[in-house]
């Protein structure tokens, strides 16, 4: 009898998150388990009775997938996972710590394509601002973008030593130099916005973080996205569905375009079914975190 698909989903946190369950089942797996409270000197070992127990033929049908909440111990976990392989016996891993991977992947693909069509420039070189920056999407859209060769500042709104530190994380793990900084008030987003190229808004759901004041101090302004798709929005006058709409309130940056959330969230549902289908079809096993998002999000804008 032909084996069923498994895919064994470790997460750190209390629960797995039912996005990822039902993505999973929809991308064509037959059989899900959850693991909670899964922690890192324990991934070695599931890894390898995952492997183990079903033969060469079975690995091919069998997949593993890892959230939580904590990036830097999701791609730990990840590295875990693949030394723990023993050829032949080696499944397919995938990364993507609450959506943040997938998630971060799409926003910044869909905002490099728009400044490639409006304004034939590449990421390179351009000075990007990251609004909630310390967060999951925050911090992984801020390390595509600066390996993508842009002058990056994440952005957290109580603390410069949450930045910092998130700032020196993401030097040691990635290699990537980020400027941080903290903006409390509207005075503080309008510095940082009065020479910025593209904005990316991943704060906490439901915060309007630019307001229509603060765009209005925008002169270099080319491209905005916001995640945040529970009202209020995170940038003002950017909808939900807008894909390249004019940025209406940057005045000072009459050409400037934003991207909603539903807009960027259609391009991260695509893609996570997509890599999960992968870690499922791949004749070879695959190790997925968020540089294979980003590639498969420009792929797909």
């Amino acid at each position: 009898m032909s084996k069923r698909s498994i895919i064994h989903m470790l997460n750190p946190m209390k629960h797995n998150s039912p996005f990822d369950i039902n993505m999973a089942l929809d991308a064509g797996y037959d059989v899900l388990i959850p693991y909670n409270h899964v922690e890192l000197n324990e991934v070695s070992v599931l890894t390898q009775d995952a492997i183990f127990s079903r033969g060469p033929s079975g690995v091919k049908k069998t997949g593993m997938f890892i959230g939580g909440r904590d990036i830097g111990l999701a791609m730990d976990m990840l590295e875990v996972a693949k030394k723990s392989m023993v050829p032949p016996f080696e499944i397919s891993v995938f990364a993507d710590p609450s959506g943040a991977f997938t998630t971060a992947a799409a926003l910044v693909a869909c905002v490099e394509s728009e400044l490639k069509k409006n304004f034939k420039q590449e990421l390179t070189n351009t000075k990007a601002i990251v609004f909630g920056g310390t967060g999951p999407v925050g911090i992984a859209t801020a390390v595509i973008v600066a390996l993508q060769g842009a002058d990056t500042t994440i952005v957290d709104h109580f603390s410069i030593d949450t930045a910092l530190e998130f700032a020196a994380e993401a030097k040691k793990r990635y290699g990537v130099e980020l400027r941080a900084t903290t903006a409390a008030s509207d005075a503080d987003k309008a510095r940082l916005l009065s020479d910025a190229d593209i904005v990316f808004s991943a704060a906490k759901a439901g915060v309007e973080v630019l307001n229509q004041s603060v765009l209005a101090d925008a002169t270099k302004l080319k491209v905005a996205g916001d995640v945040n798709a529970v009202a209020p929005l995170g940038i003002e006058g950017v909808k939900l569905m807008d894909f390249g709409a004019p940025l209406i309130h940057a005045k000072n940056s009459p050409e400037a375009v934003g991207i909603g959330a539903l807009a960027i969230g259609d391009v991260k549902y695509k893609l996570q079914q997509a890599l999960l289908r992968e870690t499922l079809e791949a004749d070879k096993p695959v190790y997925l975190d968020f540089r294979n998002a980003f590639e498969g999000a420009r792929g797909l804008v």
